[in-house]
């Protein structure tokens, strides 16, 4: 097995409230690195932002799975990303005896955003919202990745990028890991959330989509991608467009399953080919 085989995991949300879950998840990416593959590790943390938001006094807003940041609120958000999580994150992988190195977007300006211009439809109509200071991914240099990767250390990313006019902007988790992936050209792209993928009715356990290509996904959307959903596949679709080699969405409640997708191995999840 080579060892230019870069996994990317993106990791966020409900999948990363438990310390415990999180050690777990720690662990096999340390497994990942035994096993011959390079992992990157991206994420985010909802759960966290919200709690810092709440004791800030400031109101949470999502349109299509993407959070509205004002002025006010980014600087408590990137203390959440970068002060908590990140931090958090390095230490247990440091614990496992992993070499970690925390880092946004923003350090060596290795990946450049601007203003999300974010568009619906509704009624046959399109409609404009402003998310405020949320941002788009526009070019990503992943030579500092590459460094890092070839130094032994694995990287831990969270969703803060600046403009080139020096701007911070809030990425969504999803849609900066997929960008990534794809300028890796990772070898696997494995967006952690807390089911086993995407499903037909949510509800029917039986109904999960194993297998989906790229020109099968748009037609999904409304009926069946909706909600937090739609930045994830988002996410898949950019990561295998700009060239990651595969692409799965998997259950992060259950670690062991990282290392088994990596391997090529039959795991339940929703794995996106082009």
């Amino acid at each position: 097995m080579g060892s230019d085989q870069i996994v990317l995991i993106k990791y966020g949300g409900n999948a990363m409230r438990d310390e415990a879950m999180q050690e777990e998840v720690a662990k096999r990416i340390k497994d990942l690195k035994e096993a011959g593959f390079q992992p990157v590790l991206v994420h985010g943390g909802g759960p966290f932002i919200k709690q810092m938001l709440e004791l800030a006094g400031i109101k949470s807003e999502f349109i299509d799975g993407h959070r509205k940041t004002t002025e006010e609120a980014l600087p408590f958000i990137e203390m959440a990303l970068k002060g908590q999580v990140n931090g958090q994150m390095v230490r247990l992988l440091n614990k496992t005896n992993v070499k970690a190195v925390g880092l946004s977007g923003k350090d060596g300006r290795f990946i450049t955003a601007e203003k999300r211009a974010h568009v619906t439809r509704e009624n046959g109509q399109e409609v404009h919202h402003d998310l405020g200071r949320v941002g788009d991914v526009v070019k990503v240099d992943p030579g500092i990745i590459h460094s890092l990767l070839a130094g032994g250390y694995v990287p831990v990313v969270t969703c803060i990028a600046s403009s080139e006019e020096g701007d911070d902007y809030n990425i969504n988790g999803d849609m900066l890991a997929g960008h990534l992936a794809g300028a890796l050209n990772a070898y696997q792209y494995l967006v952690l959330t807390d089911v086993d993928g995407l499903y037909k009715d949510i509800n029917d356990p039986k109904s999960l989509i194993q297998k989906l290509t790229l020109d099968d996904v748009p037609e999904l959307y409304g009926d069946i991608i909706k909600g937090g959903m739609i930045p994830k596949l988002d996410s898949c679709r950019i990561a295998l467009a700009e060239g990651a080699k595969t692409a799965a969405i998997i259950n992060g409640m259950k670690p062991g399953r990282i290392v088994q997708a990596a391997k090529g191995e039959d795991v339940p999840g929703t794995f996106i080919t082009k």
